[in-house]
């Protein structure tokens, strides 16, 4: 079923719209940095979307199992990194956060070519735990990605991020036919801590003052991966960009172990309630192609005294994805 941008299906916000003509064909021309989302909802299905960009940059694409505006699946495409590993990126929305420095690489980028100043299709399939998604070929999709949100029913619509897009011919279906199987989830990394207790989240110069003080706890089990999405359990409100992520590691007598460290955007590491390391790996704090993406370029050594020992690490975000991981050496 085809739903003309014009239809009063949509809602468009406060998003920039209007009509347009780009590639002699009539379009919507839309901007801004929103999801425009459709009424009703789907549990599985199938989207497509016809849209042109230009060469400027941005992030546009499409929207799926939105719960609100705050927790969805999105996809988008980057007309400044066509060709690049990181052409299309699909991202998870957890509590306002996207995740795109969190999830990366297989599965999550891909090195698409698709035209600019020209039409092109995407289209997305999902259903259960995954999604396939088209790009300009419809015969093979771009990405084949596990799905991060719970599957349950949700608005699908478009994701505007930036100025220019060209949009015509949205369809959506209540079906989904699947070509691909999801391939078997890697085996953990040796030594990866996978309980974690998460606390309520403060402003992060209150750093100083939430160690040690009075917090609520949640209880969290890392990703295969090894990964802690800290957006799973609250997002940031208020300035509260900070939240301490604690686990106990039992030692049979006094030793020093090496940690392997991962996080997004800034850590501070204690162990049984001492500072031992501050990191930085916010987005451009290296150079300005520093994405600030998430991986085990971290490593510190842990001074564990005989029986069990409290680490806490201190994750703060700014954008991109609010996370971190751990394994044992």
């Amino acid at each position: 079923m085809i739903v003309p941008f014009d239809s009063d299906a949509w809602d468009w916000a406060d998003a920039e719209h209007g009509g347009s003509t780009f590639a002699g064909r009539p379009s919507l021309l839309a901007g801004g940095d929103t999801a425009v989302l459709l009424g009703g909802e789907l549990e599985e299905g199938t989207i497509e979307l016809q849209l042109g960009v230009g060469r400027q940059r941005g992030f546009y694409c499409m929207v799926w199992r939105a719960r609100d505006d705050e927790n969805f699946e999105s996809f988008y495409v980057r007309p400044h990194q066509v060709g690049n590993p990181d052409a299309v990126q699909y991202t998870p929305v957890f509590n306002g956060i996207p995740c795109w420095q969190l999830y990366h690489h297989q599965g999550f980028w891909a090195p698409v070519t698709f035209p600019l100043d020209d039409w092109f299709r995407i289209r997305v399939v999902f259903a259960g735990c995954q999604a396939e998604i088209y790009v300009g070929d419809l015969d093979a999709p771009a990405l084949v990605s596990g799905l991060k949100l719970p599957a349950a029913p949700g608005r699908v619509g478009v994701l505007i991020g930036g100025e220019g897009v060209h949009l015509s011919e949205f369809s959506v279906e209540d079906t989904a036919s699947l070509r691909t199987t999801l391939p078997l989830t890697a085996s953990p990394p040796e030594g990866v801590i996978s309980a974690w207790e998460i606390s309520d989240a403060f402003a992060e110069d209150q750093l100083e003052h939430a160690v040690g003080g009075t917090r609520s706890w949640t209880a969290v089990e890392s990703e295969p991966s090894g990964l802690v999405n800290l957006a799973r359990v609250q997002g940031i409100r208020d300035g509260r960009n900070t939240a301490l992520a604690r686990t106990l590691i039992d030692a049979p007598e006094a030793e020093t172990r090496v940690l392997k460290l991962g996080f997004s955007d800034r850590a501070v590491v204690y162990l049984n309630g001492r500072p031992l390391y501050r990191g930085d790996d916010t987005y451009r704090s290296r150079d300005y192609r520093f994405l600030g993406s998430i991986g085990w370029y971290d490593e510190l050594y842990l001074p564990l005294e005989a029986g069990e020992n409290e680490l806490v690490i201190a994750v703060s975000e700014d954008l991109g994805g609010w996370g971190l991981q751990g394994r044992l050496g």
